[in-house]
């Protein structure tokens, strides 16, 4: 059966503040170059034009130029950090460092393909309306596969940038087809995504998204606890949506039990284990798609062959989201720690990122 817009926007609109979490793999390949704007990683094939110049609300006002590297932020040693802080009613940015730098997506990417898909479709059937449920609440990589593959993969990130004007977003390299965690994106990127949810996105969209990303769950549906950064560290109100890759397939500590934040999927997204732990072959990376927490080995061919996914090697842990009354601010907070970093550590050092991030930027 399928229901017209208006049903499953007035669900979403009813919704309250949080949102979601996501994760990758490792190796201890230096951060490539910056791509150039739109292209995907590894190749020129498809590109997408790079964006129009910023507009000034988009700079820094001058006042703010020094909080490039403004005490009380301090990034700890073989962390790398991006982040953007957004006023939404001044129109200006208020916090920002390596604003443009690329970082591997995790699932953060989510949100591009969730306003890809929604953009598309005419109307949204039941079965499509749980899988964005689950996907944006819950993180769940099954319902980002399902509409990875529905979308054309790397045509959707393409899209997306054309049209949002994404100067650092690329898509995943050409030979890993289906890791859509490995799509590059930036801070001040996702920080421009949010704008667009707020700006110029249909009502209905943004009702959708955002209502979902204030649900998040605490858990993912992998079993990982969302809540680092920005749950943590600030006092709601806020929206958010989280990524992490690069701890394996199985949480230090499960969260919430075995079934936590997970319903039920219809049965043709369902991922087994054994799938999700599969090699990667010559043959799977030519046509067959695998979740982007799958636990892949990663070989000196591999990290050879992979410069351009960023930080591919280095656990990936992003807090995202909007915060504070009215949503008056974006916040984008994108990190890479050193390879073989503990989830609770890695944790512990975003968290507290976020903390002194959002003192830095707030009005």
């Amino acid at each position: 059966m399928r229901r017209r817009w208006k049903p499953w926007l007035v669900a979403a609109a009813a919704l309250p503040v949080v949102a979601g979490c996501a994760h990758a793999e490792p190796d201890a390949a230096p951060a490539p170059p910056r791509p150039p704007a739109g292209a995907a990683p590894g190749s020129t094939a498809g590109a997408a034009p790079q964006s129009p110049a910023e507009p000034a609300a988009e700079r820094p006002a001058a006042s703010a130029a020094g909080r490039e590297a403004r005490p009380g932020v301090k990034v700890p040693p073989g962390t790398t950090a991006g982040y953007v802080v957004f006023d939404r009613r001044t129109g200006k940015i208020t916090a920002q460092r390596n604003a443009h730098r690329p970082f591997r997506s995790a699932s953060v990417v989510k949100i591009l393909i969730a306003v890809d898909h929604l953009e598309r479709a005419g109307s949204v059937p039941d079965s499509d309306a749980a899988l964005l449920r689950v996907m944006l609440r819950s993180s769940d990589d099954d319902a980002a596969t399902t509409f990875w593959n529905r979308g054309g993969r790397k045509q959707i990130i393409q899209r997306m940038a054309r049209k949002l004007g994404l100067s650092d977003t690329a898509p995943p390299p050409d030979d890993l087809p289906g890791f859509w965690g490995y799509t590059s994106i930036s801070a001040h990127d996702i920080a421009k995504t949010y704008r667009y949810l707020f700006d110029r996105a249909d009502p209905k969209v943004r009702g959708l998204v955002l209502g979902h990303l204030r649900k998040a769950t605490k858990c993912g549906s992998d079993g990982f606890d969302q809540s680092f950064g920005i749950p943590d560290a600030i006092s709601r109100p806020w929206a958010v949506k989280q990524g992490w890759s690069g701890f394996g397939t199985t949480p230090p500590v499960r969260c919430g039990g075995p079934s936590a934040g997970r319903p039920p999927l219809p049965q043709a997204t369902a991922v087994t284990p054994a799938q999700q732990a599969v090699a990667v072959t010559p043959a799977r990376q030519a046509g067959t798609v695998t979740p982007a927490r799958q636990a892949v080995a990663v070989t000196p061919a591999r990290q050879a062959g992979n410069r351009a996914v960023p930080d591919y090697g280095r656990p990936v842990l992003h807090t995202t989201g909007i915060v504070g009354r009215d949503d008056r601010l974006i916040m984008v907070l994108l990190t890479a720690h050193p390879a073989g970093s503990s989830w609770r550590d890695s944790v512990r050092r975003t968290t507290a990122l976020a903390a002194a991030v959002h003192r830095s930027g707030r009005p």
